[in-house]
């Protein structure tokens, strides 16, 4: 028997293994498109705003472009929702043996990372992939990553023992213990741990001891001024701007916007797809 079939398939965890594999890696392939594509869009801008530039120039995004049906561009999660749609109707449905089931785990990993990818657009629901507000998706890839790997290692869920799950009591009061650290954790500003701490229970626990952000709804109606100013201390700009350097260092630098000679580019564009061809012709000559 290989190593492979005793860790992961008698255990029952090759699907898991698979759809993590299938998620890292696509959201990796994922974040390396994007930022071609948006290195091109930058210098396709930069190129337009140049008093000396050609007319006619092209001011493609080189290799990548963004996907485009009847005018409209398709974000990529499109494609995600629909891998995970169709990938967990066909389990539901026919609840496939191995190799199958790997097969079906890898699709759902990728459609999941093609979708939260772009979790900040179902928050704001605009085209926030590249702003500030764009790191969020990073959050939500890394929270769901450490899920992940978190359940395919076997985390016992919510610190439950065989011995507690006996007594209807004992599991009663696990659990509400349980999800008031995490309960605690989310309204001390910690909205990711507290997830994270769902599945593995000291995490959710240490955060809900630890101080609270100093925006927090915790910190506002239970900090005195000199627990705040403590807060303030720990949680201060410095902290903020490590964490986003993190977060660009994975998904690429958030927070700047293409400038206005994309707009310009744009509207070139639809002005040479609308004009007649006798016009095209005649101002060429």
């Amino acid at each position: 028997m290989s190593w492979y079939e005793s860790v992961f398939v008698d255990t029952g965890r090759a699907p898991a293994l698979w759809l993590m594999i299938a998620f890292v890696l696509t959201f990796g392939l994922t974040r390396w498109i994007t930022r071609r594509i948006r290195a091109g869009e930058l210098r396709a801008a930069e190129r337009a705003s140049r008093d000396d530039a050609a007319p006619g120039e092209d001011t493609g995004g080189g290799l990548f472009s963004n996907i485009h049906l009847g005018g409209v561009h398709v974000h990529h999660q499109v494609w995600g929702i629909v891998l995970v749609l169709v990938t967990g109707l066909i389990e539901f449905r026919y609840a496939p043996d191995s190799p199958w089931v790997e097969i079906l785990a890898a699709l759902f990993g990728a459609g999941a990372a093609l979708a939260l990818d772009e979790f900040a657009l179902w928050l704001h629901l605009e085209d926030v992939y590249w702003s500030a507000e764009g790191r969020k998706s990073i959050d939500a890839v890394l929270v769901a990553v450490v899920l992940g790997v978190a359940m395919l290692m076997q985390v016992n869920l919510f610190g439950l023992e065989e011995q507690t799950t006996e007594s209807a009591w004992a599991v009663a009061i696990v659990l509400a213990l349980h999800f008031t650290w995490v309960i605690i954790a989310v309204l001390k500003g910690k909205l990711k741990i507290g997830l994270v701490g769902i599945v593995v229970p000291v995490v959710a626990l240490v955060a809900a001891i630890r101080l609270a952000k100093p925006t927090s709804f915790w910190a506002h109606r239970r900090y005195d001024e000199a627990r705040m100013e403590r807060a303030r201390s720990r949680f201060s700009d410095h902290y903020q701007a490590r964490w986003d350097r993190i977060r660009d260092s994975i998904g690429g630098q958030h927070g700047q916007r293409l400038q206005t000679a994309l707009d310009r580019i744009v509207q070139e564009e639809i002005h040479k797809a609308t004009v007649d061809e006798p016009a095209r012709e005649a101002s060429s000559r």
